[in-house]
């Protein structure tokens, strides 16, 4: 029986899905592993544009499967072990909660290759990957700082975590430098996608006085809100989300995940892939900033053009001092950028900016 057959019949046990099939030869086979429908229109949607950016690139040397809307925890635990028992040679699990059910597979399968997004935990056989959102957050916050007449600007964010505070942190400090009356109002939802928490959170936060919501979930939820309400501004997530620009979406974070998981398939099948720790940006253009309407002033436009060029070019970068802790003591001196890791560093950031209300969730 052939590796296509097996993986055909087990898809339909346990809902893989299966994506291009190689004919008369063993493809490498390639895993992905959900937190969301590939349909979402942004985290998950994104991560799926690169498993088929793959398959283009190879075309019969891969198959790839896929299971969506898996939730973290010891559900994608089974799902993985799913998979490499059907003959994986590459799993990516592209959400944070997956990171000790992927450690712990990892294990049971030292030959197969794991690539964990978001996380921290590495092993001989396991990856970690993530991308500097923050970067694209400076930007939506310059904007936001700009274009909001209520100085209320709301945030929903998804679990207290390290990548979210950095986020929340950079868009504040962007909106409050170039508006030192504007407050954000925090609205935590415990959940990457689920379009009726988000859309309800995004009206809680435009009854609260919020002109501009910016959002750490996956979907499109809080754009149709703002459209329903008029006069409120969204920025796509993880995806362009166009569908709801001009207004309410004026820019977007988009998500570029192809050009490593080419690579990193690649390397599998050179036989060159090793363990690595990747932290890319806007430099590599694993962020990208989607178009800037018109709904936003020109000169605006123009000074978060710059901001994009000057991260690309590593001249500037977002935590740049004097910049104090919520509780007023310093964080970094004038001049001082932040590190990467070690105390105080953005691979562990616990704490808010001064000038963000409110305390971070246990």
């Amino acid at each position: 029986m052939s590796l296509r057959t097996i993986l055909a019949g087990a898809a339909l046990a346990a809902g893989l899905t299966s994506g291009a099939v190689a004919d008369g030869h063993e493809p490498l086979t390639v895993g992905f592993v959900y937190v969301g429908p590939v349909g979402d229109g942004g985290w998950t949607y994104e991560h799926d544009q690169g498993r088929l950016a793959v398959e283009e690139a190879f075309g019969e040397k891969v198959e790839t499967v896929f299971v969506e809307n898996v939730p973290e925890g010891p559900d994608s635990e089974r799902v993985m072990t799913q998979m490499a028992l059907q003959g994986a040679d590459l799993i990516f699990t592209t959400s944070f909660g997956y990171m000790d059910p992927t450690i712990n597979v990892a294990a049971k399968f030292p030959d197969v290759k794991f690539e964990h997004a978001t996380g921290y935990k590495q092993a001989d056989n396991v990856s970690v990957y993530s991308a500097r959102f923050y970067e694209g957050r400076a930007v939506q916050g310059h904007i936001a700082g700009n274009i909001t007449e209520s100085n209320i600007v709301g945030y929903i964010a998804s679990f207290p975590i390290p990548e979210v505070i950095r986020g929340i942190n950079a868009a504040y400090l962007h909106a409050a430098a170039v508006n030192p009356d504007v407050e954000f109002k925090i609205v935590w939802v415990y959940t990457w996608f689920d379009p009726a928490k988000e859309a309800e959170a995004a009206n809680v936060l435009i009854e609260q006085g919020a002109d501009v919501v910016l959002q750490h979930t996956d979907s499109t939820a809080p754009q149709a809100a703002a459209q329903a309400a008029g006069g409120v501004y969204t920025f796509g997530q993880a995806s362009d989300m166009t569908e709801f620009g001009p207004v309410p979406r004026v820019s977007s974070i988009i998500d570029n995940w192809a050009p490593y998981y080419i690579a990193r398939t690649q390397a599998v099948m050179d036989g060159t892939w090793e363990s690595v720790s990747t932290w890319d940006g806007i430099d590599t253009g694993m962020v990208e900033i989607g178009e800037i309407t018109d709904a936003v002033p020109a000169d605006v436009k123009a000074e978060a053009l710059a901001m994009v060029e000057a991260m690309r070019t590593g001249a500037y970068h977002p935590f740049t001092g004097p910049i104090n802790k919520q509780d007023g003591s310093v964080w970094l001196a004038e001049g001082e950028v932040a590190s990467d890791y070690g105390d105080d560093g953005l691979a562990g950031m616990n704490f808010y900016v001064e000038g963000v209300s409110g305390e971070i969730p246990e």
